[in-house]
């Protein structure tokens, strides 16, 4: 018989998810949401960051509209299902003003934040303090696993299983500008507080900009690979398409507000390119009958051309009121 691992001595921790969807997404969420493991002091707080719903008692996010189980908070080794408080955030529609506000409603030593596309392990929380981290460590990078499509499932979620899209090695192995990806993450609440939380007025990029200031004012990252979740791949080529431009449009951001940071790829031709790349793939992996081959295929030089042209687009968000 396996012996029991001793329990994990850690802090108290509040768990953010910034959502954004339909009722029926937003109480799915919940559900897989039940299934973390929480302790005597954690919180769990979904932010509803779409623009226009009615809070919950008619209050804004702001004014501490929430719901939940009215009680006392989720108990120990409890599901977070009804015991998860939702609160309405979405005068601005941007996760890092979501997880600002869900910042707010706790104290808890760490802070973790991970988004609604995702399945937390169980036992999480737990994971992220095994080992401690150092004092100086202000974020820690959680595992990022893009979730197992079958070689017969939808193409763009292959092609993003492949590829590895949200992976954490990805953005950690950019050298000076390597950054964690707040899919997963969890920041020192002190640290986060320090420098003034995530930026409210753009999305995406939020995570990379905490990043960098956060190791500004002093503090050090620690990857924590073991702290996984399992994100939910893109299934349409329109939402691989944004995706992709999402991307590029934050990165343009990045090397403008860093400057050298994500600096813009010249490569002339890119549209002959990728017809000229999609063409000899498909025509190789049609000789060796190989599906996989055929999605890389199509879908990298898609997702090249998609981050390119996304660069010319705008990541900053104006704050939105509710309809009247």
């Amino acid at each position: 018989m396996e012996a029991q691992r001793p329990p994990v001595t850690r802090p108290a921790v509040d768990v953010v998810v910034p959502f954004r969807g339909s009722g029926a997404e937003l109480e799915e969420l919940r559900v897989r949401l039940g299934r973390l493991s929480l302790r005597p002091g954690d919180t769990l707080v979904v932010v509803d960051n779409t623009p226009g719903r009615d809070p919950p008692g008619g209050a804004t996010g702001g004014q501490g509209g929430s719901s939940g189980d009215g009680g006392e908070g989720p108990g120990a080794g409890r599901g977070a299902g009804p015991g998860a408080v939702t609160m309405w955030a979405g005068e601005r529609p941007t996760p890092g003003f979501a997880r600002n506000r869900g910042a707010e409603r706790g104290a808890g030593e760490w802070l973790v934040f991970i988004d609604a596309d995702t399945d937390p392990a169980a036992d999480l929380l737990d994971r992220y303090f095994e080992p401690a981290p150092a004092p100086a460590t202000g974020l820690m990078a959680g595992g990022v696993i893009d979730e197992q499509v079958p070689a017969e499932g939808p193409a763009p979620a292959r092609y993003a299983y492949l590829r590895g899209t949200l992976n954490q090695s990805r953005t950690l192995a950019l050298g000076r500008w390597a950054f964690v990806q707040t899919a997963n993450a969890a920041c020192r609440r002190a640290a986060f507080e320090g420098v003034g939380g995530f930026r409210e007025d753009i999305w995406p990029a939020e995570d990379a900009d905490l990043t960098y200031r956060l190791r500004e004012a002093g503090w050090e990252v620690e990857r924590r690979e073991h702290a996984a979740v399992v994100h939910h791949s893109r299934r349409t080529v329109r939402a691989l398409i944004r995706q992709a431009a999402g991307h590029g449009a934050g990165c343009a951001w990045l090397d403008r507000t860093y400057p050298g940071s994500f600096p813009k790829r010249r490569r002339p031709g890119l549209v002959w390119w990728a017809v000229r790349a999609a063409a000899k793939g498909l025509a190789g992996a049609v000789r060796r009958r190989d599906r996989d081959e055929a999605v890389w295929a199509v879908f990298d030089p898609l997702w090249e051309v998609s981050f390119e042209l996304g660069r010319s687009l705008s990541i900053e968000r104006r704050p939105r009121g509710r309809p009247q």
